[in-house]
């Protein structure tokens, strides 16, 4: 094919094909992205990679296109290109040019590999490359450390590299489904960091133990010759026969186990409550004493008062004015009165 920024010539002239009509009008949304899929051309004009500081996204899907201009490497900004649905028999060199691409999508192709240079898009995270044809496992994806998201469903994949757990140690997403496999391949276990693995529409009959896969979240493995779920961790979503029922009691089981644990901190709670409202009925209980105590020992503190040196020397004045106080008014009784009643002894 051609593609390398292969342009149509008159007389050995380049002819600078213009851009769609829409595209001025595309980039005023000041969002930086042209919608160009399902539209049929055959070549993408060489004039786009004038748009150097204004393009971060391009979709060109389904629009049969088979030339790339070798200048596309300028469009710096462009994060994300769509090149699916075109029915592509090789990669255009053009696209492993670009230096900030992060997204790349090229399934519904005719790819049967990968160019050594794709190695050069290293702030690739996410590609999608499914529904092509490919026998192997593309090997200089292995350089591309970055990459998160690597969507290869409906291939022909019988096997993964056994490096792929050192090389791409970042992937968080890797959809194998309708392939070939006939067993999980073993590299899988140790990419402790997945969270998303689809092994759908494979030929796998036995799983393997999966529940050492820490950072797993969602296991497909449905239309697979399989008799029961595979062995997971309880956080683990499972798709496939048999895992709506073993999720249902699973989940009765968490909850019973929550139940039971729950029930257990409340007996706890109760018991250390008992155990403070008996340390208070003690602190109650001594300060009862003490304060008890206390009015004792003030009681005794003030009879001792009450009978002291100077009062005894008041009320007992010495002999000749003992009895002075005896003939104020009102001491003695009126007639008929008992002493006795008014309290005076």
């Amino acid at each position: 094919m051609g593609g390398c920024g292969s342009v149509p010539t008159v007389a050995g002239e380049v002819v600078n094909e213009p851009l769609p009509e829409d595209t001025e009008e595309q980039l005023s949304t000041g969002d930086g992205t042209l919608e160009f899929s399902g539209r049929k051309m055959a070549r993408l004009p060489a004039s786009i990679c004038t748009l150097t500081d204004q393009l971060y996204k391009l979709y060109l899907s389904g629009t049969m296109v088979s030339e790339i201009p070798d200048d596309l490497y300028q469009l710096h900004n462009l994060r994300t290109l769509a090149l699916d649905a075109n029915k592509l028999p090789e990669l255009p060199e053009a696209v492993c040019s670009l230096p900030h691409l992060g997204r790349l999508y090229l399934g519904a192709n005719r790819l049967q590999g990968l160019p050594p240079s794709f190695a050069r898009l290293q702030t690739l995270r996410t590609l999608w490359i499914e529904r092509n044809f490919l026998h192997h496992f593309p090997r200089v994806l292995l350089n591309l450390p970055a990459l998160r998201c690597l969507q290869m469903g409906d291939n022909r994949l019988k096997s993964l590299p056994g490096d792929i757990a050192t090389c791409m140690p970042g992937l968080r997403g890797l959809w194998l489904y309708g392939n070939r496999l006939e067993h999980v391949p073993k590299v899988l276990l140790r990419l402790h960091d997945l969270e998303i693995l689809d092994l759908d529409k494979n030929k796998i009959a036995v799983f393997p133990d999966m529940s050492g896969m820490k950072g797993l979240r969602l296991l497909s493995y449905d239309h697979n010759p399989v008799n029961a779920p595979p062995k997971v961790r309880e956080t683990v979503t499972l798709v496939g026969e048999g895992a709506q029922e073993f999720m249902e009691e699973r989940e009765e089981r968490r909850k019973q186990i929550e139940e039971e644990e729950m029930e257990q901190r409340e007996r706890e709670q109760e018991e250390e409550a008992q155990k403070a409202e008996e340390v208070a009925e003690g602190e109650g209980e001594g300060e009862q004493e003490e304060e008890y105590e206390e009015q004792v020992e003030e009681k005794e503190n003030h009879h001792t008062d009450y009978y002291s040196g100077d009062q005894e020397e008041d009320y007992y004045p010495d002999e000749e004015g003992y009895y002075k106080d005896e003939e104020e008014e009102g001491y003695y009784p009126s007639e008929g009165e008992n002493y006795y009643v008014r309290g005076i002894y």
